[in-house]
């Protein structure tokens, strides 16, 4: 019995890639997405340069993102690597290979198209009656960023590092009145510089911060921010808030600028509310969405929010000390 065995590389193959794709394969369904989507409309600009080699178009890089999506290529290096092995893509591509920067650059440059991009699918999903639209369940999951801790600030962090560096500058200072000869003053003036220099960057940031009027600034991802992910281990990422049709369970909505659940009720219901094109809502949430000026909101716009109560340790302490039973 001889051992199955592959084919001679050697031999000379006629073969077209058409047939190398399934006919159920995502990639023919991002090709086909993409092929309808109304890309200058949406905000994807295509302009061809007077000098240099031509850019790639929107709906290839689009459709590369999309691919990715799927199949958890997130970075730009895999997304170029898959470019050079991964047979669907190369179909999907027509045989492209842009590099990883060009495919990052992509992204930075067309966050905003991304995101209508979203919204034109969840409106082709209501017109083919895949959503519903009549009750929005709203809940978060938090994600890391890039960002490093080190490189998020806010006011106190601020001010606690410029302390130390004046701290660091008077001690320098008092060794310089002590007279540590010519050599000991040329290495202490070298670190008050030094520290000068890190206290003028600490200044810098904290004129952005103010500038942003928000309470904390991010120096890699801008709109990252300092978060409890779990177990009470802060660190810097995004608490992704989500809105899901209960008809097919199909996502509606998100939004990543609330740090914590307590002011992103009437926001996200309003954003639904609006992209859906009704005129009243059903939102479900747990009790972290449980804010009286929020359901307020969401009540007079048409919106009926279902929401947990919240626990107050008042009434809890009182119904202990009649003898009742906390009900959950």
């Amino acid at each position: 019995m001889e051992f199955i065995t592959g084919f001679n590389r050697d031999q000379l193959v006629m073969v077209d890639f058409e047939s190398c794709v399934g006919l159920e394969s995502w990639a023919r369904t991002v090709d086909m997405f993409v092929d309808i989507l109304p890309m200058e409309e949406l905000g994807f600009r295509d302009v061809l340069n007077a000098e240099g080699r031509p850019p790639y178009h929107s709906s290839d890089m689009l459709k590369l993102y999309l691919y990715g999506y799927k199949n958890r290529l997130r970075s730009s290096r895999q997304m170029e690597h898959a470019c050079k092995v991964n047979l669907e893509v190369i179909w999907l591509l027509k045989g492209l290979r842009p590099s990883a920067r060009k495919i990052a650059y992509f992204r930075k440059d067309n966050a905003a198209a991304f995101k209508l991009a979203f919204r034109h699918f969840v409106g082709l999903l209501k017109e083919w009656e895949l959503i519903e639209g009549a009750t929005i369940a709203i809940d978060s999951f938090k994600i890391r960023a890039q960002n490093a801790q080190k490189n998020n600030f806010n006011q106190k962090k601020l001010d606690r590092h410029i302390a130390y560096i004046d701290d660091k500058i008077r001690e320098y200072q008092d060794r310089l009145d002590q007279g540590d000869g010519v050599v000991g003053e040329q290495q202490i003036g070298s670190k008050i510089a030094y520290q000068e220099s890190k206290k003028e960057r600490y200044r810098n940031i904290e004129k952005k911060l103010q500038e942003s009027g928000e309470s904390q600034i991010s120096l890699t991802d801008p709109d990252a921010r300092s978060v409890i992910l779990h177990r009470n281990i802060i660190n810097v990422g995004y608490n992704v808030q989500a809105g899901c049709d209960a008809k097919h369970k199909l996502f509606v909505n998100n939004d990543t600028g609330s740090v914590n659940d307590t002011h992103a009720l009437s926001p996200m219901a309003l954003d639904a509310k609006e992209l859906l094109g009704v005129e009243s809502l059903d939102i479900l949430t747990d009790k972290g969405y449980t804010t009286a000026k929020h359901l307020d909101i969401c009540t007079r716009n048409g919106i009926t929010p279902y929401s947990s109560p919240k626990d107050h340790s008042s009434h809890h302490k009182r119904t202990l000390s009649h003898g009742g039973f906390q009900v959950r």
